[in-house]
């Protein structure tokens, strides 16, 4: 029994040693530089140990501005962006002639790179001299003046980000659950048909139940993905988010390390820590709730 305790973990050691290079230690790093106060850069020195750095973070604008753009866009986008890919994946499940080509075609945003999907945005909504964008046309045969989407309101520019960040998650999601709603065992449906049970009653009580743990699992990811956005906004909104009062809060952690407001890196380790422990909560949450509510079979 020793010697298959033995073997099992030589065969762990790599990943072990992988994780602990790449993970634990820049982890501990950052919580070390996190707690440097006042520490410089060029002189790899600072003059105490303490929370100051968290402090400063907590009470910053901009920070502040990055916590609240980033908990709505993981409001918003998270659940609409599953709904959204379970309905499809359902329509695609019932639909047998050419159930591949569609799956395929709604794949393809995923590939694509995100920046060429973020022009492609700033195309149809940004209201230019020339142009109101596409978007704007087509809420001008309804009657509505234009809006400029990318430089104008918030709420404008929160809602194109949302949109965008739901189009590039949307394909993942909808290959998983495909794959998901293809893997349920038939004859579950077949007792439900031969006791006359009801779509939507099968698709509640039967469906659902049986893909809880797919549905987990991309509620998880969506949550952890969304909380460390930052392409997406750079994409539509260029890298000076503070400006646009667009950014996230790993674009301020990227700020505070490489930005106009760069060279600090114990406030940047401080919001890094911050996200972290945000992200974790949530996630030890869900772990939770899904002790109740997902089927393992």
């Amino acid at each position: 029994m020793k010697k298959n305790n033995l073997k099992a973990w030589l065969y762990l050691l790599p990943a072990l040693l992988f994780l602990i290079a790449f993970m634990v230690y820049p982890l501990m790093d950052v919580l070390v530089y996190s707690m440097e106060e006042g520490y410089n850069f060029a002189s790899q020195t600072y003059y105490g140990v303490g929370t100051y750095n968290y402090s400063y973070v907590l009470h910053d604008p901009y920070f502040l501005q990055a916590v609240k753009n980033t908990f709505l866009l993981v409001v918003i986008t998270v659940p609409v962006s599953t709904g959204l890919a379970l309905l499809i994946s359902a329509g695609l499940n019932s639909i047998k002639p050419l159930k591949e080509l569609f799956q395929t075609i709604y794949f393809l945003p995923y590939v694509t790179n995100t920046l060429a999907v973020g022009l492609v945005f700033m195309i149809l909504f940004q209201k230019t001299e020339y142009t109101n964008g596409l978007v704007n046309l087509i809420l001008g045969l309804f009657g509505m003046a234009p809006i400029d989407f990318i430089d104008g309101p918030y709420w404008a520019k929160m809602l194109v980000l949302c949109t965008y960040t739901i189009w590039v998650v949307l394909p993942f999601k909808i290959l998983v659950l495909t794959s998901a709603l293809a893997s349920v065992n038939p004859d579950f449906y077949k007792a439900a048909q031969v006791d006359g049970t009801s779509k939507f009653r099968v698709f509640t009580r039967i469906t659902l139940p049986m893909i809880s743990p797919m549905l987990f699992y991309l509620v998880i990811t969506g949550f952890i993905g969304a909380f460390k956005a930052y392409s997406d906004a750079v994409a539509l909104f260029g890298t000076n988010l503070n400006a646009a009062e667009m950014n996230t809060i790993v674009g301020y952690i990227y700020d505070m390390l490489y930005g106009n407001s760069g060279g600090f890196p114990s406030y940047a380790s401080a919001a890094a820590i911050i996200l972290f422990v945000i992200v974790l909560t949530i996630t030890c949450i869900n772990m939770l709730v899904s002790k109740n509510h997902v089927y393992y079979q």
